[in-house]
């Protein structure tokens, strides 16, 4: 059966959406939210059959898990053995923000996200009414919404499109993100901090790589 589709533009349905997609994490299943950079399929982050279920509407497996969105910088720092001092003035600067950082996990996390390594991909979205539902849930995997190997959408119909059968719910906030440059995605740039002594850019998105490095110098892998 088809998602339902809430018009976030209006109150009622924004309520109404905000509801059922909350019941929905509760319930296990996944649904399509939107972000600052392109919309995401969710799920409860410490569900592992909800989990496993966003990896398998995307056609994914456990080799690719997904980023942990969270509301705040409290708890990302809850998730993560620690966060690296380097890293603070970034965090500050573009959270929430289109930046995504890997960190070494709290070993007592009761969680599967896939084959992760020890690790967690964390972001704060800057979208309200992803901060709102976050918020509401708590820590939710979220993946872009859309099939394997096709375009990340910036649209909620283009998700729905996509993977309507698979998820409860989908909250449409209208387009999100914007243009990236030649040869880089939609989506936040994706930073590896788990190692001591060195960040490296797994994924160039719409954070610029010259951000980065102005502000992590020489602690930036070279290209």
């Amino acid at each position: 059966m088809a998602a339902t589709i809430y018009d976030c533009s209006d109150p009622a349905s924004l309520l109404d959406g905000v509801r059922a997609a909350r019941t929905a994490i509760a319930a296990g299943q996944c649904i399509v939210m939107p972000t600052d950079t392109v919309y995401g399929i969710a799920a409860d982050a410490f569900s592992h059959s909800a989990v496993a279920g966003l990896l398998a509407a995307k056609g994914r497996d456990r080799g690719f898990p997904p980023p942990v969105l969270v509301a705040d910088r409290h708890m990302a720092t809850a998730l993560a053995e620690s966060v690296p001092a380097a890293i603070e003035p970034l965090l500050d600067a573009h959270w929430p923000g289109p930046l995504t950082v890997i960190l070494r996990a709290q070993p007592s996390l009761t969680w599967d996200l896939g084959d992760t390594g020890g690790t967690v991909a964390i972001r704060v979205p800057d979208h309200p009414i992803a901060i709102g539902l976050l918020r509401e849930t708590g820590p939710l995997a979220v993946s872009s919404a859309n099939l394997h190997g096709m375009p990340a959408p910036t649209e909620a119909a283009a998700a729905a499109e996509m993977l309507g059968d698979h998820v409860a719910a989908v909250l449409d906030a209208g387009a999100v993100g914007g243009s990236a440059a030649p040869g880089e995605q939609n989506g936040s740039t994706i930073l590896d901090c788990s190692t001591e002594g060195v960040v490296r850019i797994v994924r160039q998105g719409v954070l610029p790589r010259e951000t980065v490095a102005a502000a992590l110098g020489e602690l930036l892998a070279p290209e």
